[in-house]
């Protein structure tokens, strides 16, 4: 299992940048959860297989269709918090 929390920055809020994500992490079978920030960029935790979460990293690279993506930053998240869905916070 790999877990990550990923920062992404750019124009992605109000571009329904939650909404796709939540379907892509759905379709990969990741647990986790996406939220806005304060800084208008959007923080992801991400969990699932090697391969699902590396798909949903290279996902954000693009994002929904109306995101322009500046920047993805990923780390390595080693907390307990167990998922058991993908949702939006």
């Amino acid at each position: 299992m790999k877990r990550v929390l990923i920062k992404v920055t750019g124009s992605v809020q109000g571009v329904c940048f939650r909404r796709y994500a939540l379907q892509k992490a759905l379709q990969l079978g990741l647990t986790g959860y996406v939220t806005n920030q304060e800084d208008r960029s959007v923080r992801i935790l991400a969990q699932g297989s090697f391969p699902a979460v590396d798909n949903f990293i290279q996902w954000c690279h693009q994002g929904s269709p109306q995101a322009q993506v500046d920047d993805v930053l990923v780390e390595e998240d080693e907390a307990n918090d167990i998922y058991l869905d993908f949702s939006i916070v």
